[in-house]
């Protein structure tokens, strides 16, 4: 059987490891946490840190593949383990370029991928030199994650909030909707296309609230969007899973927002809602198995839980059992002990025939489903 490893322990790999119980692979997780959410379902749990050469080389070269759950890996290690001969999903070529989101701007400009224009600012002092392009956006270009690095500009007034480090500042996107298109391509450039998905945001935590599969969109811009999608998948030259991030703006234009070279957040639903799912589709991926069916079996919802407001300590779940109780709704909680405000703790996922249905229940599951701590802070 195949040996294959995974960077990184939390809900992402917890999924993977999931799916992969389902094939003849024997597993291999990286965390610093030995109480991470996927180490106790893997064959083989290292500790070490996954941004530290010397572990994941170690960590690697006893492998046949590996794959990450989170792009704050050590690319060189990875380069080293690809020149080896263990394959890399994805190529830590197209990880270079994804995981620095200058580079990653940069990369869709010199594809002619559609994307709001940007400036590269280095530091504050080269920030205030573009007061006149506001409102912007202010991106650090590397140690971003789930809406941190991120910092909306409206004014000048505001530029003191920008980064003083290596950033992009982009054009603010008078947003119609967000969308994602979640993309499979193995080794012979063959390619599985999933259902678009419409994402809803929370304003505070600006992280994905819940999310409605297939998004309700015109059929020209679906088209449209599964073909800027697949442009990018292609040009970045690398077997894997993608979720290509992107705008629809007011006036109908379509652009690339960002891309995630993995499983993700917005694809958690297609465990339930799919034929197969993104987690079972990278499996097939690295096994050089034949891609799976994405097409969708229902249409669907998918709920984030995260941390509530105030709470931080050991993780309390109040109105649980209302929400086992909705019909055709499915629980995921990741096994996480502590709890802290916008901590991702789990995720519903509802199928229903009905739009308005999926919308009442993701509200519904908002409201009554509250996680919070024994020691609120």
């Amino acid at each position: 059987m195949l040996k294959i490893g995974i960077l990184g322990g939390g809900q992402l790999g917890r999924m993977l490891l999931q799916a992969a119980a389902n094939y003849p692979v024997i597993t291999h997780v990286m965390e610093s946490d030995p109480e991470c959410p996927a180490a106790h379902l893997c064959h083989q749990f290292t500790r070490g840190d996954i941004r530290n050469f010397e572990d994941v080389y170690q960590f690697g070269k006893g492998l046949d593949g590996i794959s990450i759950e989170i792009e704050s890996v050590n690319v060189e290690a990875l380069e080293k383990l690809e020149s080896e001969g263990i394959r890399v999903y994805p190529s830590p070529s197209a990880l270079r370029i994804i995981r620095d989101k200058i580079l990653q701007k940069q990369f869709y400009k010199e594809h002619d991928i559609p994307t709001s224009p940007f400036y590269v600012t280095q530091n504050r002092d080269e920030l205030r030199k573009h007061d006149g392009f506001l409102p912007a956006v202010h991106k650090m270009g590397s140690g971003g994650y789930d809406g941190r690095g991120v910092q909306i500009l409206s004014h000048a007034g505001e530029l003191h909030k920008g980064f003083d480090a290596p950033s992009i500042l982009e054009r603010k996107v008078n947003i119609h909707k967000e969308i994602s298109q979640i993309i499979a391509m193995n080794r012979k450039g063959e390619t599985a296309i999933f259902p678009a998905a419409e994402m809803i945001f929370d304003p505070v935590h600006n992280q994905l609230d819940y999310q409605l599969s297939p998004a309700e969109i015109p059929q020209q811009s679906l088209w449209r969007i599964e073909a800027i999608a697949l442009k990018v998948v292609k040009d970045l030259k690398t077997p894997g899973i993608f979720a290509v991030e992107l705008f629809i703006d007011k006036n109908g234009d379509i652009l690339v927002n960002e891309t995630a070279p993995r499983v993700h957040n917005s694809g958690h639903h297609t465990i339930e809602a799919n034929y197969c799912s993104q987690f079972d589709m990278l499996w097939r991926v690295m096994l050089d198995y034949p891609l799976g069916n994405p097409k969708q079996i229902l249409p669907s919802a998918m709920v984030n839980l995260v941390g509530s407001e105030g709470q931080s300590g050991e993780a309390c779940y109040e109105g649980l059992e209302d929400v086992l109780k909705l019909e055709n709704a499915f629980l995921h909680l990741y096994g996480k002990k502590e709890t802290r405000p916008g901590r991702k703790m789990g995720h519903v996922t509802i199928l229903s025939t009905d739009k308005s249905d999926l919308v009442y229940k993701a509200r519904t599951i908002k409201q009554k489903l509250r996680i919070t701590s024994k020691q609120p802070v």
